[in-house]
């Protein structure tokens, strides 16, 4: 078992994940069911799994999960992408937090790798 909290990659999908609660709180009420409600599920999705996987008891689990969170993450980056060519973000705010999922997304990939090993 590890501790998740000690990882920089499940801190930063951790204000991620509020961010996107944050930012979709100003969707439009007919969203709620949609993109609203996917995003938020996608970017709380990231976390989680980071945390799931350190509960478990070996390597492979863990690999396995962050596989999840990685996969979740581009699910994230797809859905900002979206919202920002449907008016629903900024540019100013896309970027922001495109910036952060990729750098997410990097260091995800890094982890997995170096667990490998």
């Amino acid at each position: 078992m590890k501790d998740y909290k000690k990882l920089s990659f499940w801190a930063s999908s951790h204000l991620l994940a509020k961010e996107i609660y944050r930012i979709t709180k100003s969707f439009p009420k007919s969203e709620l069911y949609g993109i609203t409600s996917q995003l938020r599920r996608a970017g709380l999705s990231i976390p989680t799994n980071i945390v799931e996987g350190c509960g478990r008891e070996s390597k492979k689990e863990l690999k396995r999960y962050l596989v999840i969170a990685s996969g979740s993450a581009a699910e994230v980056e797809y859905l900002l992408f979206f919202a920002y060519e449907i008016d629903l973000i900024t540019k100013s705010d896309h970027e922001r937090l495109n910036k952060k999922i990729l750098e997410i997304k990097k260091t995800l990939t890094s982890y997995k790798n170096k667990i490998l090993s």
